[in-house]
């Protein structure tokens, strides 16, 4: 059976550049080789917090309590060795003017992230990568998302490699729904100074790259 690699994207933070946008944006990867070790172990919680009476229909970082977030954490904390989970920070106001159009701005930045994952899957001798991005409603966006990553994958992959990319709804998908409480976490370290979960995750963080920082290039 060929090796497939599957990446799922997440962001935090937005596109607004003025003193009233997120002072920080973040992309974060979550890269999986099956078997994926967390998908039971989260069916097994939502449906322990259903009986229990929360109407949990999925995972969502910023918008679960903190209650649930215990949860989710505790199950992605104790199968990190299925995990490898990659950052680009930026920090919005060093970013120049001229790239503030979405469609300059979001390729840029994930073209970095994506090339450093690559490099690595090609090295776990990966057949195949599929990423997996969650559906993007905005047609401008998606259409720039799409680009960026075609781009990337295309000038990185070995001809004897394949790729693919998947938008699907987080709501079904439990592997979107870990990229987002890895990068909720990471964007929670940057933005707010809070360690909390970051540290639960902290083993399968390989790379933290703040693209604009002295000093801050973090390869683990």
């Amino acid at each position: 059976m060929k090796k497939v690699a599957y990446v799922f994207l997440d962001e935090g933070g937005n596109f607004d550049f003025s003193d009233g946008g997120t002072p920080w944006f973040s992309l974060t990867t979550v890269t999986k080789y099956r078997p994926f070790k967390c998908y039971p172990g989260l069916i097994g919680r939502r449906y322990d917090l259903l009986e229990n009476g929360n109407d949990i229909e999925y995972f969502h970082a910023s918008h679960d309590l903190q209650m649930i977030r215990n949860e989710v954490f505790d199950v992605i904390g104790k199968n990190l060795s299925n995990l490898r989970i990659d950052t680009v920070l930026v920090n919005k106001r060093k970013v120049g003017p001229a790239l503030y159009p979405i469609e300059k701005f979001y390729p840029r930045m994930l073209g970095y992230l994506l090339r450093y994952v690559i490099g690595v899957v090609k090295k776990d001798g990966a057949a195949e990568v599929i990423v997996i991005t969650d559906q993007i409603p905005i047609k401008k966006k998606r259409k720039t998302v799409v680009k960026a990553v075609k781009v990337t994958l295309s000038e990185m992959l070995t001809k004897d490699m394949s790729y693919r990319i998947l938008h699907h709804s987080s709501r079904s998908n439990i592997g979107l729904q870990i990229a987002d409480y890895c990068n909720w976490a990471i964007f929670r370290k940057w933005s707010s100074d809070d360690y909390r979960s970051y540290n639960l995750i902290r083993k399968a963080i390989r790379s933290e790259f703040d693209i604009f920082g002295v000093g801050k290039r973090l390869y683990y």
